[in-house]
């Protein structure tokens, strides 16, 4: 990884989404303004391969707000964290996917989307015992599959500690913030939830009555040192 943004392609905002109270962490989001300059999904990839966030999103309508998401090795239909940046760079209401409309708001600090659990990728949810127990890990636990493993903090209060290890060869060791894993928490629990996950990331979500679920965090600019790309 650079230790400078010299390289880094002009048109690329770099955005913190899901920042914790302190306004500090959230999950590192490549938003490229114009998608019209990756033209197409080889392009795109690369550049989200080089960049080395957990996502890039491409914006290649800013009005309709149609969006197009990379890992640093895949496509996705739908993830939480790119949606939450985009809608709140480019201030909109509504953000158009492949799996369908996503609806924004706006409240006070918080931004948040709609979205139904069906569009999020397959994710395994591991209950620990105890926080400890999640902040003891030093990696990734054994296994296969994309893990996601979270303990009580206060149940009554809906409080939950999280990490999420990804466990694919693209770079990203564990997800600093990972919205639709908390989508799926929040459906399975059928409750609304307050997660602090990775380093001190903040999520909320809010499971309505027709099966959505809101997924509500911060966002913010990134710092010129965190604007780096992968060799």
């Amino acid at each position: 990884m650079n230790d400078s943004d010299f390289d880094r392609p002009a048109g690329i905002d770099v955005l913190r989404v899901f920042c914790g109270p302190d306004g500090r962490h959230g999950n590192a989001l490549g938003v490229v303004r114009d998608g019209r300059a990756y033209p197409d999904e080889t392009s795109r990839q690369e550049l989200a391969r080089r960049l080395g966030f957990s996502e890039t999103v491409f914006v290649d309508d800013p009005e309709r707000g149609h969006l197009d998401i990379y890992t640093p090795g895949l496509r996705l239909p739908f993830a939480g964290h790119p949606l939450v940046g985009a809608a709140w760079l480019l201030d909109l209401e509504i953000l158009e996917l492949p799996v369908g409309d996503v609806f924004a708001r706006q409240d006070g600090e918080f931004t948040w989307i709609t979205a139904r659990p069906e569009w999020a990728p397959p994710r395994l949810l591991e209950r620990y015992a105890s926080v400890a127990e999640v902040e003891a890990l030093t990696g990734p636990p054994p296994g296969e599959g994309w893990l996601y493993v979270w303990a009580w903090e206060d149940e009554a209060a809906g409080r939950v500690r999280a990490r999420a290890f990804p466990r694919r060869d693209d770079g990203i060791v564990e997800d600093e913030a990972t919205g639709a894993a908390a989508l799926l928490l929040s459906a399975r629990l059928g409750r609304a939830l307050n997660i602090i996950q990775g380093r001190g990331s903040q999520l909320l979500t809010a499971p309505a009555p027709d099966g959505t679920v809101e997924i509500g965090g911060r966002v913010a600019l990134a710092g010129a040192a965190e604007h780096v790309l992968h060799a």
